[in-house]
């Protein structure tokens, strides 16, 4: 997971370091940000494992004078780099997955190419996609050539002293809006490229488009330049709506707060368990449990609060210990809400299950609750995301662990656990609810999801739940 920001506008660095911050939702890992000034190009890069983002540029931004500038925040590769090539000296920020990217690195390698820049023992991926843009006749053509070139994912921001070069990965599986300053009363007024669109508003920008799949343009003090159109063929990741996105944000012309109380009505339609109210999974079960409740006419409290201060996302970091660490520290429990009370619990999903388990669920049995019901945003994940570094193995996956209890081995054949009309995925909910040990579980149907978000099928990605 990773999400960039860049900005073209006079004395940029305040609002790239506010802009790149708005992203801190999607890595935990590393951050940097990258400026081009008078003297050229300057970029610093941290750990944020055991510090937010804002504690650690805080100073590093207040130095940085220039009127271009990109940031980035990722688990996987410390960026932004700094790369000279036969263009000239650019910053690369890149986010996404590469998974062939062992074979490019070799392919590369026996052609007689180096690579500095390391991340975890192996290759950063922002270098090897520098690479891959260094083969093309001049940027543009590099940069199509790299996502031609790749399988996976990759967005990024591209800073020259030409301008800032903004490219969505192929198939727009993953957002890139471009804004504009309205706070400025003289030309240019200054624009922004961002992951998230909700990163513009309080900075005085306002959304004026989204990049298409594989489109590319230029910003720079003239304005917008058109640099390679936008393809045909659109698979836009339906777990943004439903999880990954910030609530403020939009994609495709879709609020992902409203495709959420959109998934929560859905779920609570037809719904016919008796409970005192519904609650959401902070924070990202909360616009779901407001649709249920919008709904079903129950209230909507608050059994468990969460502790915001220094505790992000359990499903972002990298490692299961630091997960379940976040898990158990981030949630407070409120006992005169939970006590005795028969409660829904919506949530956007069950990736692996442990953390709900152990971390959420004991939480509200040990502080009196009388039922537990459970409802998650999206169908059963049955599949690790090949488009970014989220879920990053099919064992790991609660689903996976149900089949194998089930069959005493997963099976090759997973079509019967994929449609909700059959006895082998009903077995496999009952085999997850008794695992996470509570009243009942119901998950909201694909097809009822795919309605909430309100883009058509054929243009979402759905690779997690069905494969495809």
């Amino acid at each position: 997971m990773g999400g960039i920001f860049g900005v073209v506008s006079d004395d940029c660095a305040k609002t790239l370091f506010y802009g790149t911050d708005y992203h801190s939702h999607l890595g935990t890992e590393s951050a940097g940000l990258a400026v081009l000034g008078a003297s050229g190009f300057y970029n610093t890069i941290h750990s944020i494992s055991q510090a937010q983002f804002k504690s650690r540029f805080a100073d590093d931004y207040k130095g940085m004078q220039g009127a271009m500038g990109i940031g980035a925040i990722d688990d996987e590769s410390p960026q932004p780099l700094i790369i000279r090539s036969k263009f000239g000296t650019y910053a690369l920020a890149a986010t996404g997955l590469i998974t062939n990217k062992d074979q490019l690195t070799l392919n590369l390698l026996r052609e007689g190419a180096s690579f500095s820049e390391m991340a975890g023992g192996g290759v950063n991926s922002v270098e090897l996609v520098a690479k891959l843009i260094n083969r093309g006749d001049d940027i543009v053509d590099g940069i199509v050539r790299m996502q031609n070139a790749i399988e996976g994912s990759v967005c990024l921001l591209l800073m020259t002293t030409e301008g800032l070069y903004a490219a969505r990965d192929r198939y727009g599986r993953f957002p890139l809006s471009i804004g504009r300053n309205i706070r400025s009363d003289s030309p240019p007024p200054g624009f922004a490229a961002a992951t998230e669109s909700s990163s513009f508003p309080n900075l005085g920008y306002e959304q004026i488009r989204s990049l298409g799949p594989g489109e590319i343009v230029r910003l720079d003090g003239n304005g917008i330049r058109d640099e390679h159109p936008a393809g045909n063929e659109r698979h836009v990741c339906a777990f943004l709506w439903i999880y990954t996105g910030d609530p403020a944000s939009v994609y495709e012309g879709i609020s992902v707060e409203k495709a959420r109380e959109r998934c929560g009505q859905a779920m609570a339609s037809g719904d016919e368990v008796e409970a005192d109210f519904v609650t959401g999974l902070p924070d990202s079960g909360v616009g779901h449990a407001i649709g249920y409740a919008m709904e079903s006419g129950l209230p909507y409290r608050r059994p468990l609060v969460k502790y915001t201060p220094g505790y992000g996302r359990s499903y972002t970091p990298p490692s299961q210990d630091i997960r379940d660490i976040v898990a158990t520290m981030k949630l407070n429990a409120v006992r005169d809400v939970i006590q005795g009370s028969r409660m829904v619990v919506c949530d956007d999903s069950i990736v692996r299950g442990t953390q709900m388990k152990n971390y959420t669920i004991r939480k509200l049995w040990d502080n009196g609750a009388k039922e537990i019901h459970v409802r998650p945003a999206c169908p059963p994940l049955m599949f690790p995301c090949r488009f970014a570094s989220s879920t990053r193995s099919a064992a790991e996956l609660a689903t996976h662990r149900a089949i194998r209890a089930l069959e005493g081995e997963t099976t090759e054949s997973l079509e019967e656990y994929l449609d909700h009309r059959t006895a082998r995925y009903r077995s496999m909910v009952e085999w997850i609810r008794r695992d996470l040990n509570v009243t009942s579980l119901k998950y909201i149907h694909i097809e009822e999801m795919i309605a909430a978000i309100g883009l058509p099928e054929e243009q979402l990605c759905l690779y997690c739940w069905c494969g495809r």
